[in-house]
């Protein structure tokens, strides 16, 4: 199966791709053939499977590994692909990191094991032995929200020495933070750091960021290229002007005022946009039908309705 392996550190958009369900458990291929598709042509540098988008603490193993392989073989080395390996156990992890590199990954992402509450000595320990017996490069992955730990800078800083780990993702939302990351650069120019929230993804840029993981990528991959480019190229007024883009299309994921609406939010969307299903990982439920008409009129205003969509054509005068 065809592999990239990136070129470091990788630039660029690397959207966090949702996993479509038919039922419990049972992944929607041609959707994801149809994601998969759409966000290359809109010029992302990479795809993120097994990510908190794609629900993946929520998904049985087997479908985890039946989605690594059949994202490789949809990419087909045209860009990398990054899998998410996190798990409370080493072991787990590890096996699907030889799995994902049999398949043509690129490299695997892990945040701290979640469950029991770590130390900052366990989680060097815990990286370190995970970029030991990877077959693949190391991305840190710093998710307090979700594993109830941050990777202290301090951590990040030792794990720089191993020459298996790659970069960092941080979706702990605090610029000051990314910031001093930012400063690692001195020890690792091959290091890559991307952000989660693609609200600072522009801000993020600026001062050197490397580029996002942004879930908003699955439903509007060119707002997202665009952006990033636009940042690189320091133009303030376009960023201003696509910032606009991104604030309308985050409005998505404040439906509802709990973690979820984020992958609840994105996958109405999706739905929406004919793109794939709004199910979501058992317990968690899909949009009400009152939501999904509030972030309809979002997608409509975003331009992203299909074209043969009843409001699409009431849109055009052909209702």
């Amino acid at each position: 199966m065809p592999t990239h392996h990136f070129t470091q550190p990788l630039r660029g958009i690397v959207p966090p791709v949702v996993t479509p369900l038919t039922g419990r458990d049972r992944l929607d291929r041609d959707a994801l053939a149809h994601l998969v598709e759409r966000m290359i042509d809109g010029g992302v540098a990479g795809l993120f499977v097994l990510g908190t988008t794609g629900e993946a603490p929520a998904l049985d193993y087997r479908l985890r590994y039946e989605l690594v392989e059949a994202a490789a073989e949809l990419i087909a080395g045209r860009v990398p692909l990054l899998v998410g390996v996190t798990d409370p156990s080493l072991t787990e992890s590890l096996d699907l990191a030889r799995h994902s590199s049999e398949c043509g990954a690129a490299a695997i992402v892990a945040a701290p094991p979640y469950y029991f509450p770590l130390q900052q000595r366990d989680l060097v320990r815990y990286f370190t032995l995970l970029a030991d017996e990877s077959p693949l490069p190391v991305f840190l992955y710093n998710m307090p929200a979700c594993v109830k730990i941050d990777i202290s800078l301090e951590t990040i800083a030792t794990c720089t020495r191993h020459a298996n780990i790659c970069g960092v993702k941080d979706s702990g939302g605090n610029l000051d933070y990314f910031k001093q990351l930012l400063t690692l650069r001195e020890q690792r120019r091959d290091w890559t750091f991307l952000i989660g929230p693609e609200h600072l993804l522009a801000e993020s840029v600026l001062l050197g960021g490397d580029g996002g993981v942004n879930g908003g990528a699955n439903l509007h991959p060119c707002l997202f290229v665009d952006w990033f480019a636009a940042a690189v190229a320091r133009d303030l007024p376009r960023i201003a002007a696509l910032r606009e883009q991104v604030q309308l299309l985050g409005q998505i994921y404040r439906q509802a005022d709990e973690f979820m609406a984020v992958v609840r939010g994105l996958k109405c969307a999706l739905s929406i946009a004919g793109l794939c299903s709004d199910q979501l990982c058992e317990p968690v439920t899909a949009c009400d039908a009152t939501t999904r008409s509030r972030i309809a009129a979002i997608v409509e205003q975003l331009g992203l309705l299909p074209a043969e969509s009843p409001l699409a054509l009431m849109h055009r005068g052909e209702a």
